[in-house]
């Protein structure tokens, strides 16, 4: 079932996400609801806040991005918990589902070790580096409430004002459905 983009301005996109353990209602459900959502709105990423659960839980498929590492990254990332960010720091422009037809150029470092859980709830702790450790990190800020606007320079954010205020009033006419704070 495709479900609808919660768009900026939201609360849920703010919040700190909880943990959730293996008894999680109808989980591979909602994990088949999201990869739908995903593909459905072209992204390469899917926080749960960002379809209104405000969980510990992101989704990633970088496999069709040229010259990833590992080749076909896709994966579930469950009550996850960056441990370590470190390398140089490389500027790269992102978007976000939550926030259509809006791009910026964000710095972050280029490699993350993270500790989560799989869609089994076994732990993992993994490094990534370059582009799935830029994924990651932009879907990991989703789980801490924080967007990518927040980490582009104060000038342009400043450019972008007029239209964040846009979004979150509904004015938008994104290609996927979408939700938008109550008025």
């Amino acid at each position: 079932m495709i479900l609808p983009i919660y768009a900026y301005g939201t609360p849920v996109l703010r919040k700190k996400a909880q943990e959730i353990d293996s008894q999680y209602p109808d989980l591979n459900d909602l994990l088949e609801n999201m990869w739908e959502t995903m593909y459905e709105s072209d992204g390469i990423g899917l926080a749960a806040p960002q379809i209104g659960l405000n969980i510990r839980l992101f989704v990633i498929d970088g496999g069709e991005i040229e010259g990833i590492e590992p080749a076909g990254f896709k994966q579930v990332f469950i009550n996850a918990e960056i441990l370590e960010e470190t390398g140089a720091e490389w500027e790269y422009e992102e978007g976000c589902l939550s926030i259509p037809f809006i791009r910026a150029n964000v710095k972050r470092q280029s490699d993350v070790t993270i500790r989560y859980q799989d869609e089994n709830f076994n732990t993992h702790t993994q490094t990534f580096g370059g582009m799935a450790a830029r994924i990651i990190q932009h879907e990991y800020d989703h789980i801490e409430g924080i967007l990518f606007t927040d980490r582009i320079a104060p000038l342009k954010r400043q450019m972008l004002k007029n239209k964040l205020k846009s979004l979150s009033e509904g004015r938008v006419n994104a290609p996927y459905k979408m939700k938008f704070a109550k008025r």
